[in-house]
């Protein structure tokens, strides 16, 4: 997905009013741990713990200029998309309700309702909610925001501007691939500077279409997304993201459970900042790469640092997190994707 620099531009003014860029680091222990010149951009040092907030931001200032008669908007979430419009939709005035499935993390949820949303239990999983929330939109007359949407990745491609000018020289950068919005931002700032730069997307083996995807050239979509990293349990990826990806990236890595469990720990010893699973998958991806980029000036994205408190404190004691559905297809012996 291209934009301009004059788009870029005034997407960054307009995030800027509410959030303050955001660090990027190098940490001693992550480069000796890669074998190479490691740096960690810090989305989750935003009003909400994640960079999902620039594309609210960004989506919710279009919306009202040119609708400003909309009352209200209506998504669904695994947690950070949805604190992004709480917080944005809220501070403009609108109502905001968010679909979640039964099962999403407490403590997510709990930041909506503090944003002013209005939290929607409904379905099995993420795609189950998404299509409630579509419906629930028409009945209401309320806005219903995708997952994917120009505005978004304008707005997230704000974190992707700011990474560049702040690291010169990036030969490769990991990001989280879940409905595909922070990857896509990432591609078109890269390309919008000419960087040679390569961006390689992460997903958890439990949570593969957007891997499948990407190799198939086209949406390949699965029945299940049981991977206790909520943010990139996506099982129908959006076309646009992946005709994104196939153009943009140059790989898109599929990590074990256990190999983003060891990675939180890695981040949290390394830079004492609390990583969600999506936050640390990303550093994943990179340690199962690692002799591929030994040497090489790397970045990973720590998109969020919204964890639960009991999920992080398990992850310490080298405990797994598993899913309660990713059990139950266990215990029938059915595949988890």
């Amino acid at each position: 997905m291209s934009f301009t620099l004059t788009d870029l531009d005034r997407a960054s003014e307009i995030v800027r009013r509410s959030v303050p860029a955001t660090p990027a680091h190098r940490w001693p222990l992550l480069c000796e741990a890669l074998g190479g010149d490691v740096w960690v951009k810090h989305e989750n040092h935003t009003p909400t713990g994640a960079f999902k907030v620039r594309g609210g931001i960004v989506y919710v200032e279009r919306l009202l200029r040119e609708r400003p008669e909309a009352r209200g908007l209506v998504s669904a979430t695994r947690g950070n998309h949805g604190q992004s419009l709480a917080y944005a939709g809220g501070a403009a005035g609108l109502a905001v309700s968010i679909c979640v499935p039964f099962g999403n993390s407490p403590g997510k949820n709990a930041a909506m309702r503090g944003f002013g949303a209005t939290v929607v239990e409904v379905g099995h999983d993420y795609q189950a909610a998404r299509e409630h929330a579509a419906a629930l939109a028409a009945e209401r007359g309320f806005e219903y925001v995708p997952p994917f949407h120009p505005d978004l990745v304008l707005g997230v491609a704000t974190y992707a501007r700011e990474l560049f000018d702040a690291v010169a020289d990036i030969d490769v950068v990991y990001v989280p691939v879940g409905m595909g919005t922070g990857a896509s931002g990432l591609i078109g700032v890269r390309d919008l500077f000419g960087l040679p730069t390569e961006i390689v997307g992460v997903v958890s083996e439990l949570a593969p279409a957007s891997a499948l995807s990407f190799a198939a050239g086209e949406v390949v979509s699965t029945e299940f997304a049981d991977t206790f990293v909520d943010g990139v349990a996506c099982r129908v990826p959006d076309p646009q993201a992946i005709e994104t990806l196939v153009a943009g990236a140059s790989r898109v890595v599929a990590v074990s459970e256990d190999a983003t469990a060891a990675a939180m720990r890695l981040l949290f010893a390394a830079t004492h900042n609390a990583p969600e699973p999506a936050g640390a998958i990303s550093l994943a991806g990179a340690l199962a790469e690692r002799d591929r980029i030994a040497g090489k000036r790397v970045a990973v994205v720590q998109s969020g640092g919204n964890v639960d408190s009991a999920m992080f404190a398990d992850v310490l004691r080298g405990i797994t997190p598993v899913p309660a559905g990713a059990v139950e297809r266990q215990a029938s012996g059915q595949p988890a994707s």
